[in-house]
């Protein structure tokens, strides 16, 4: 894609995430690495609902501002996953309210009551509150990095990460869908997936994994 048509990419999720009342107001942040290694980046105090392509911020790798306003306040947490992921071209960041009720009580949603959440997400890790802005997000997602794609932060909000943003953006999708489908599921009292199904549908999805970085290498 060129720089103008993931531009209007990170319009569309941003609309799409509006709509689907996964941000309100000015919240939320979305990014895109570039092949050059450069990061196109929400900027703040924007509706993710109303940007317009020429409101994307563009930075260097690092983070620095090479044009257009002032990038969210969130841009350190997006730069440092891309150095740290080099599959990773795109990442969201909101607050859907389910998923987000499960972080910010704690806890992270539950594994084995629903087959798309054992695998397609898998265990989601629950990071510990970090200081909007700060390098405390970056450093609580160090040890998990690796091995996940969706994360929660206590008290915050969710993390999605993906081959670009469109992923990343189903990522948040799911990650509110699966939250509120448990939290019905444990009003009523739900019936678990037994160990077994569990490690058959966890060795799925590790495999599915392996073959997805094997394509990007």
């Amino acid at each position: 894609m060129t720089e103008e048509q993931l531009r209007e990419e990170i319009c569309e999720v941003g609309r799409r995430m509006w709509q689907r009342n996964l941000v309100a107001s000015n919240d939320g942040n979305i990014s895109v690495r570039l092949d050059d290694g450069t990061v196109l980046c929400t900027p703040t105090g924007v509706s993710k609902g109303f940007m317009k392509p020429e409101d994307i911020c563009k930075l260097d790798a690092d983070g620095a501002l090479i044009s257009g306003p002032k990038p969210s306040i969130e841009t350190p947490m997006h730069t440092w996953v891309y150095k740290a992921r080099s599959d990773v071209r795109g990442a969201v960041h909101a607050h859907p309210p389910y998923a987000t009720a499960y972080a910010s009580a704690g806890r992270s949603i539950p594994v084995d009551i629903l087959t798309e959440m054992a695998l397609g997400l898998g265990e989601i890790p629950l990071i510990e509150h970090g200081t909007p802005g700060s390098m405390d997000v970056p450093k609580l997602l160090g040890p998990v990095i690796e091995e996940h794609d969706v994360f929660l932060i206590a008290n915050h909000g969710a993390l999605t990460i993906g081959k670009d943003v469109l992923a990343a953006y189903m990522g948040m999708e799911s990650v509110e869908l699966c939250a509120q489908t448990n939290f019905i599921a444990e009003q009523l009292g739900p019936s678990r997936l037994g160990d077994e199904r569990l490690a058959t549908l966890r060795e799925m999805r590790e495999e599915r994994i392996r073959s997805s970085r094997r394509q990007t290498e």
